[in-house]
């Protein structure tokens, strides 16, 4: 069992009753601005004080995942450290996370603070090490604007 796996049922919750937004439609400080060109929108919804985004494709197939709140919505254990990557000019560590309905997926989680004290965690499903890259470079190039500030960047 991981971190994560008592917010499990309000995700599900949150996704059986989307509310679509594109990019620059999302309201300032619900979720960090997406990649020009990158295909995807996001799927959100606003809890007072928590953010759920989802990137979704032209399909509606999720591309990445992230829960902003006060309190951590994960865990990172050492035990499954996994890749690095950058984000809006932030180095950071990517934990594997194993699915059990899904075990060939090649699934990843990492953990954010934010300059308001709250957190972002983000999730990544691929099929493959290529899809997990781009993935990653994607992320990579999200805009947390002033309202969403990661902590230790200017």
């Amino acid at each position: 069992m991981n971190g994560h796996t008592a917010s499990l049922p309000l995700l599900v919750a949150l996704l059986c009753c989307p509310s679509i937004a594109s990019a620059q439609d999302a309201a300032p400080g619900h979720c960090p601005q997406l990649p020009p060109g990158s295909g995807l929108a996001w799927d959100s919804r606003n809890m007072g004080d928590s953010d759920f985004c989802r990137a979704i494709d032209a399909n509606g197939v999720e591309a990445f995942g992230m829960f902003i709140s006060p309190d951590p919505a994960f865990k990172p254990r050492g035990r499954n450290r996994a890749e690095a990557s950058n984000i809006n000019g932030v180095d950071v560590r990517w934990y594997r996370a194993e699915l059990a309905t899904n075990p060939g997926v090649e699934a990843r989680e990492t953990l954010l603070e934010l300059v308001d004290g709250r957190h972002a965690h983000i999730w990544l499903q691929a099929g493959s090490a290529s899809e997990l890259a781009n993935g990653y470079r994607t992320i990579g190039q999200l805009r947390f604007g002033p309202e969403l500030q990661i902590a230790g960047t200017d």
